[in-house]
């Protein structure tokens, strides 16, 4: 009886045992998880091509044609996408095209029955225009992705509620086939709207592994780039600094493509003195002091050292040199006697009468 083949009936729910046992298990590295895995994987897959040998799928019918007990197996390319992100180790690329690969036979599928919205059905036209760098909202306003990431996340939450209250009663999807389909049709839903964030998951991941330094060839064991061994410009690496100052052998660009300093230089600490400024006087401090202001002004010229006419100060006259005090005094008087001629005001002859 073992060696008989099973229906799909009976390998659906063989393979839906082991996928709630893998989502129930924590230890997703052990070897023992990856062994279901991969037994999983392959029930789904055997699932897969007799779904497509009965041709229970077919282009030529509608959503209506449909049996409600067969809108179960719409879910297995979703259940092989989900179940193949999950193998650790190998080629992680190789693994990833072959989930998004799953996804695109589900959204293929469900797009062929009409079971897309209009929003759905807009994501998958700009999925299909650019699969590597598809997102469900955009990259490029950020209000404007926030407001779809949370209109997207209601969505899902209101679908999750919806699901939750159908299979509160098991006894009535039993019986009642109206409730068994509403329940079928809203986990396509939740799994559809899951799909294009899993998508936009992988965009990213594979942009992230394209980033990556490629993997040595076989056989030969990865080693870490040795900086005094690699070359620039057809010239061997040095630790010395000084040897690339312009003027003395390299003057071209601060950092190369990759980000690597290519010459010495100064980070300026701006940001630094705009901080120290903020508590700092509102009034202006001053920026010498008096012995360097005084400084300042001699070496300008600004102040007259010595004696003499130009000093301003008048030389006391010596009371024993009477040549030099009867100089003096025909000084004084004539100066007396010019003021007596001259009075104040007398050389003003505008406006007089």
């Amino acid at each position: 009886m073992d060696n008989q083949p099973k229906s799909i009936r009976a390998l659906f729910s063989d393979a839906e045992k082991k996928r709630q046992g893998i989502e129930s298990s924590y230890d997703t590295n052990s070897a023992a998880f990856q062994e279901n895995l991969s037994s999983a994987i392959a029930t789904y897959e055997e699932c897969l091509k007799l779904a497509e040998r009965a041709s229970l799928f077919s282009p030529n019918e509608t959503l209506d044609d449909i049996a409600s007990s067969d809108l179960q197996y719409m879910a297995i390319s979703y259940h092989l996408a989900e179940l193949v992100l999950r193998i650790t180790g190998g080629d992680r690329k190789a693994y990833l095209h072959r989930a998004r690969d799953y996804y695109d036979r589900f959204l293929k599928l469900l797009d062929s029955y009409d079971m897309l919205n209009k929003s759905d059905a807009k994501l998958l036209e700009t999925y299909r225009e650019n699969k590597d760098k598809f997102s469900v909202a955009s990259t490029k306003d950020a209000g404007a992705r926030r407001e779809a990431k949370i209109a997207r996340f209601r969505e899902e939450k209101e679908l999750k509620r919806k699901l939750e209250y159908l299979r509160q009663n098991p006894t009535a999807l039993e019986n009642d086939e109206q409730t068994l389909r509403q329940l079928h049709l809203t986990n396509l839903a939740l799994m559809l709207h899951q799909t294009f964030q899993s998508l936009e998951s992988i965009a990213q991941e594979l942009h992230i592994l394209s980033l990556a330094p490629p993997p040595p060839p076989p056989g030969q064991p990865a080693q870490a780039p040795d900086a005094r061994q690699s070359r620039r410009d057809g010239e061997t690496y040095s630790d010395r600094l000084d040897s690339h100052l312009p003027g003395l052998k390299f003057n071209g660009p601060i950092l190369s493509s990759d980000g690597k300093p290519l010459r010495p230089f100064t980070l300026l600490d701006t940001r630094q003195r705009l901080q120290q400024g903020v508590f700092r006087p509102d009034h202006s401090l001053p920026t010498m002091t008096i012995d360097e202001y005084l400084e300042e002004e001699k070496r300008r010229g600004g102040i007259i050292e010595g004696g003499g006419e130009q000093s301003g100060i008048r030389p006391e006259v010596d009371e024993d040199d009477l040549v030099k005090a009867d100089e003096e005094t025909m000084k004084a008087r004539a100066w007396d006697e010019f003021k007596e001629e001259n009075p104040k005001g007398s050389g003003n002859t505008i406006n007089r009468g």
